[in-house]
């Protein structure tokens, strides 16, 4: 699966995975005032005109962009109906190509992580397979230590699925505990760095990348060049571009000397565009959000340069 990623960044010279992370705020007034005469229920409603506003995403960048990262909190605080939309939103992207990066950030133990392992793995039901998740990477927190990463990187050995692990995240409070300075000497981050590397290093693909990679926030420079030299064959899904204020700058030591070695994740700068440029109204959610994929694949590529 890291080879099918890698390829397809590759193919269309971009590096960008756009989150699905929508809210109902985001979502144009058209859509939703058809859906609330659709559906009675409210949370039908605001689930359904979620999807449709993801299909209008999705139908603008399918054919400039990767992969996706629907982030499943967005859609589970609807209940039964928001996780139905969350399986429509993944379904759909399929449908057109895309890869799929489960945003579900799950870390537990025994047989809860192994039940949380279905995500990618799938689950057998009285004599027959099924995977209704249809992810082809997801996210772990990893601090619950090994066993809860353990039935997630089984599945990867006999199936075509992939992980990104937390290991210095985008947000502003990350260093309170990833920055702290262990008797090692290292700080817990580069600690969890390694921990990653080693759980990845039996699963690494013909461009030389594991299974296994990590989330690196855009929003630490320094200490992403840091980890791209302690972790050459991991590969980096990079949060914290755009809104959260990294740049293509911010991002030239998290790539390799090939230029491969991440990919980077936009939402709202994506998703929200068309609300924050007056170039556009809520009939171009599309073309905005292509327009500003367009201008950030622009953006990271000359700085790869």
């Amino acid at each position: 699966m890291i080879d099918n990623l890698i390829n397809r960044i590759t193919e269309l010279n971009s590096p960008i995975v756009v989150g699905l992370d929508p809210t109902i705020s985001m979502v144009p007034e058209r859509i939703v005032k058809k859906s609330r005469e659709e559906y009675k229920c409210p949370l039908n409603a605001v689930s359904k005109a979620l999807v449709k506003f993801n299909r209008e995403i999705i139908d603008a960048v399918y054919d400039i962009v990767p992969a996706v990262k629907p982030q499943i909190a967005m859609y589970e605080r609807f209940g039964n109906a928001g996780v139905k939309a969350y399986i429509e939103t993944i379904n759909y992207a399929k449908e057109k190509g895309l890869i799929i990066i489960g945003d579900i950030k799950r870390g537990d133990i025994a047989s809860t992580a192994e039940a949380y392992a279905s995500h990618i793995g799938g689950v057998e039901v009285f004599g027959d397979k099924f995977d209704p998740w249809q992810e082809d990477f997801v996210t772990l927190n990893p601090y619950l230590g090994g066993d809860s990463i353990t039935p997630f990187t089984d599945i990867c050995e006999t199936q075509e699925k992939g992980l990104f692990i937390l290991v210095k995240t985008s947000n502003a409070g990350s260093g309170d505990l990833q920055d702290l300075e262990l008797k090692s000497g290292l700080s817990v981050y580069e600690h969890m760095a390694d921990m990653v590397s080693s759980w990845g290093k039996n699963l690494i693909g013909k461009h030389g990348y594991s299974k296994v990679g990590a989330v690196v926030g855009a929003t630490h420079p320094a200490q992403g060049q840091n980890l791209r030299n302690r972790m050459p064959n991991t590969f980096f899904l990079v949060p914290g571009y755009g809104a959260q204020g990294g740049s293509g700058k911010d991002l030239q030591g998290f790539f390799d000397t090939n230029g491969i070695g991440c990919i980077v994740n936009s939402s709202r700068g994506i998703t929200a565009a068309w609300q924050k440029d007056s170039c556009f109204g809520e009939n171009n959610v599309g073309d905005a959000a292509r327009e500003a994929v367009i201008a950030m694949k622009k953006d990271l590529n000359e700085n790869l340069k």
